[in-house]
């Protein structure tokens, strides 16, 4: 399990993407301790940059990330995590898939619907 954490000053990019459809669900990032509880767990967990510490998705929300696969580059400073979502949506904006936009026309259109209210699950 060596993967390259130097080069982005301890992190690794993750990308998350369901198993079944392939769709990309979100980007986040894993420090050694993240991927080590990402293995060990079953579940995806992260280190939060604009927090400073570790989170398992859906530690909130209870909207996990069951994992099915855990893929390596080349280079092996980055990870392609396959994943069961367990609940109706990856992002906090409510949407099943983070990348809930599209460009069109110089423009940034909403694509998708949202699957859950935010406002429910995470207050506000």
């Amino acid at each position: 399990m060596d993967l390259d954490f130097t080069k982005l000053d301890g992190l690794i990019p993750a990308v998350i993407q369901d198993q079944r459809t392939g769709r990309v669900l979100m980007v986040g990032f894993m420090d050694k301790e993240a991927f080590r509880k990402t293995v060990e767990t079953g579940f995806a967990t992260f280190y939060s940059r604009s927090r400073g510490k570790l989170w398992m998705k859906g530690e909130t929300s209870g909207h996990r990330l069951l994992v099915k696969e855990i893929a390596t580059d080349c280079d092996q400073d980055s990870v392609v995590v396959k994943v069961e979502a367990l609940g109706p949506g990856v992002c906090h904006n409510g949407y099943l898939s983070c990348f809930y936009r599209k460009l069109d026309g110089g423009a940034w259109v909403v694509t998708d619907q949202r699957t859950f209210e935010p406002g429910k699950v995470y207050g506000g």
